[in-house]
């Protein structure tokens, strides 16, 4: 009970912080800062698919494209507001998860890798064929409107929209801890662990791995949507496979099966580029790849673990004293 509302209590500080930050940062900032949230968001998919059912995904960015196109499409060519087309962006991404997570009931391990690494490289081909580019801009992408503070609100468009998607990111990483405390998050790491034993003990698999997959594609959708509201452009070339490989990179980053650590692999995924960036402007994945071995030799369960052994120290001092 104490863990628990330990976590509660730093989840809302960590998000207090992040609220306050929008009334001091500039608008460079408040970008960058929006953008940490999207990919936090989006390794927080693949931490519910991998970290916790056991499954690797490296297919990962073409549900953020699925997601980015959808709310892209609807605010571009059918005037929706921004904001409904989030739940639509959702529910497409999580079709395509639940019909994805159908060849992961025969395949495991680094075959189903090795599938969804295929549909990230086929996603991006598929967008740019003439037959669609009335829908998707073909090549040259699709631009939005920059959304405005409803409600008249004293806020810059910039700031809005980092605190929406901030709102939306806070829901997401609620929705995800919630079903990961629960029965069928328990469920999720009894496959992970053993699929068999899972079985026998009355788990259904299929329907376990195909609706974890559609939880994870509709997380990374979310985050693909917020993504497009917050760039205000979509082309099939901002979603080749190297950002799948990003996404994995940070779940990695931020541990594997850490909720607070995707907020961490977000960071990684949109800062190290700029560090590594500013450190050698010449050979930039270099320094990027000196960096990422570092950080997995000092911390190779990533953050979310270090975070998990210094609580675990810092509770054993209490239980001693009782």
């Amino acid at each position: 009970m104490n863990r628990n509302r330990s976590a509660v209590w730093g989840g809302l500080g960590v998000f207090a912080v992040l609220v306050a930050l929008a009334f001091v940062s500039s608008s460079y900032h408040l970008f960058q800062l929006t953008m940490l949230v999207v990919y936090a968001v989006a390794v927080l998919g693949m931490v519910v698919l991998t970290g916790y059912n056991g499954q690797i995904s490296l297919g990962q960015g073409a549900f953020f494209a699925i997601g980015s196109y959808v709310t892209a499409i609807l605010m571009a060519n059918y005037n929706w507001p921004y904001w409904a087309t989030v739940p639509v962006a959702a529910a497409a991404s999580a079709l395509m998860g639940f019909l994805i997570g159908f060849p992961a009931l025969r395949l495991g391990g680094l075959y189903l890798a090795l599938t969804t690494f295929a549909l990230a490289v086929a996603v991006p081909q598929v967008l740019k064929v003439d037959a669609l580019s009335g829908l998707t801009g073909g090549v040259q992408g699709l631009t939005m409107d920059k959304a405005e503070a409803p409600f008249h609100l004293p806020l810059t468009g910039d700031q809005w929209i980092y605190l929406f998607t901030l709102i939306v990111g806070g829901l997401m990483f609620l929705l995800a801890w919630n079903l990961t405390r629960g029965r069928i998050g328990r469920a999720m790491m009894a496959v992970r662990e053993q699929s068999t034993a899972a079985e026998a003990m009355g788990i259904n698999l299929a329907g376990l791995k195909t609706r974890t997959f559609a939880v994870s594609a509709m997380l990374t959708g979310v985050a693909g949507a917020l993504s497009s509201i917050a760039v205000q452009f979509v082309a099939p070339d901002s979603f080749n496979f190297f950002l799948s490989i990003t996404l994995f990179v940070g779940l990695v980053v931020g541990g594997v099966d850490s909720i607070p650590g995707a907020l961490f692999g977000g960071a990684f995924v949109e800062f190290l580029p700029n560090i590594a960036n500013e450190i050698s402007k010449a050979a930039p994945g270099a320094i990027y790849g000196a960096i990422l071995i570092a950080f997995m030799f000092v911390m190779p369960r990533g953050v979310g673990g270090l975070l998990s052994r210094l609580a675990r120290r810092a509770r054993k001092p209490a239980v001693a004293a009782e």
